[in-house]
C-alpha cells in the first residue's frame, strides 16, 4: 500500500471583488491531481512558477483546505480529523519550506525552535539536551549554533536549522517546498546531499518540488510535470529524463544548461501567452503555447493515459 495517495484533489481560491467584496470567480490553483507515492521513494514535481505545486504540497500538508478530492497517509485520510488526530498526523508528516529565514521565528534561538516540536507533541526518544545536539550534528552544524537566533546564519545554515526541524519528530513523509532556490549555487548541493543522507539513515519518503528540473531529476525516482494546476506528464526520473513525451515537459528539459558549453542542444522556445488560472482555456491547457497545437486540442481534453507499453509512463497529450 502507498504511503501517500493524493486522489483528484482540487483546490480553488476564491477571486473578490466589488463593493462588498463578493465572489465573481476562482482561481484554479489545483484542478484535479492525483499521484501515489510508496515508502522511501521521492516522488518530484516540477512545473513554472504559478503551476500550482507549492499549493499542492501544503494541500498536502493540511495547512490549505481542498476544495475537493482526498489525501490519505499510511491509508489514513487527512480530511476531518479531530485536534488529537492532526496532532498525530503532523509528527508523521513535515515540511522544508522554500525560504528558510521566513520559516523560522527571529525572536528564538535554535534551541528554543528545536524544543518547540518536542513541547508540542511530547515526543523524546531519551534526553532531550542529548538529542538535539544530535539533530545538529546530523545536519551538519556546530553545538555553539544553540544559543544563536536565525539572523545570525548564512541562507544554507537556516536551511539545515529548517531541515533538523522537520526530522525530529521521526516522520515518515517530508514535504520539500523548494528547500534550494534560495540559496546559493554553492550551497544547494551540499544541502541536497544531505538530504540523500538523511533520507537513507532515517528511511524518509519524500515529496520534493522545485521549478528546476535537473535538480528534480537528481533527487527523484519518479516525476510529475505539472503546468496550470494539472499533471501533464508522469513516469520515473529516467524516462522523464530521455523519453518524455509531452511538448511542455521537452521544452523544459531543453531549458537545462548542459555542462559542455559546446554539446549540440536544441532550445525549445514556447511562444504565446500563458493563460489565467481564473480562465484556463478550453480543450488542453497547453495549446495556447504549443508548437504542435491542432483543432482538437482546442476543443478536447486530454486524458492523462499511459503511453505504449509502458503503463507506468503517463501524459495528457492527443499525439505524442
Amino acid at each position: 500500500m502507498p504511503i501517500l495517495e493524493v486522489s483528484r484533489l482540487k483546490k480553488y481560491f476564491p477571486v473578490l471583488g466589488g463593493i462588498f467584496l463578493r465572489r465573481k470567480g476562482w482561481v484554479y490553483a489545483v484542478d484535479d491531481v492525483s499521484f501515489c507515492v510508496k515508502k522511501g521513494e521521492t516522488f518530484g514535481l516540477v512545473g513554472e512558477s504559478g503551476c500550482g505545486k507549492t499549493t499542492l504540497g501544503r494541500c498536502i500538508m493540511g495547512l490549505y483546505e481542498m476544495t475537493g478530492g482526498s489525501v490519505r497517509v499510511q491509508g489514513t485520510s487527512i480530511s476531518n480529523l479531530s485536534s488529537v488526530q492532526k496532532k498525530t498526523l503532523s509528527s508523521h508528516l513535515q515540511m522544508i519550506f522554500q525560504d528558510p529565514y521566513e520559516s523560522l521565528d527571529p525572536r528564538q534561538t535554535v534551541r528554543q525552535i528545536l524544543e518547540e516540536k518536542y513541547r508540542i507533541h511530547r515526543k523524546t526518544h531519551g534526553d532531550l539536551s542529548t538529542e538535539i545536539r544530535q539533530l545538529l550534528e546530523n545536519v551538519g552544524l556546530s553545538q555553539d549554533s544553540l544559543s544563536r537566533y536565525p539572523h545570525e546564519f548564512s541562507g544554507g545554515q537556516r536551511q539545515r536549522i529548517g531541515i533538523a526541524r522537520a526530522v525530529s519528530m521521526h516522520p515518515e513523509i517530508i514535504i520539500c517546498d523548494e528547500p534550494v532556490s534560495a540559496l546559493d549555487v554553492s550551497v544547494q548541493s551540499k544541502i541536497l546531499n544531505l538530504l540523500l543522507e538523511l533520507q537513507k539513515t532515517m528511511g524518509l519518503t519524500y515529496v520534493f518540488i522545485s521549478h528546476d528540473l535537473s535538480v528534480v531529476r537528481h533527487m527523484s525516482d519518479r516525476i510529475g510535470v505539472m503546468y496550470l494546476g494539472r499533471i501533464v506528464e508522469m513516469a520515473d526520473a529516467h524516462t522523464i529524463g530521455h523519453h518524455a513525451r509531452h511538448p511542455y515537459t521537452r521544452a523544459l528539459l531543453s531549458a537545462v544548461p548542459l555542462p559542455d558549453p559546446e554539446a549540440a542542444k536544441q532550445r525549445i522556445l514556447l511562444t504565446g501567452e500563458v493563460p489565467s488560472v481564473e480562465n484556463p482555456p478550453p480543450g488542453c491547457r497547453f495549446h495556447t503555447r504549443c508548437p504542435h497545437a491542432d483543432t482538437i486540442c482546442r476543443k478536447s481534453e486530454p486524458a492523462l493515459a499511459a503511453t505504449e507499453n509502458d503503463p507506468g509512463h503517463v501524459r495528457a497529450c492527443h499525439f505524442f
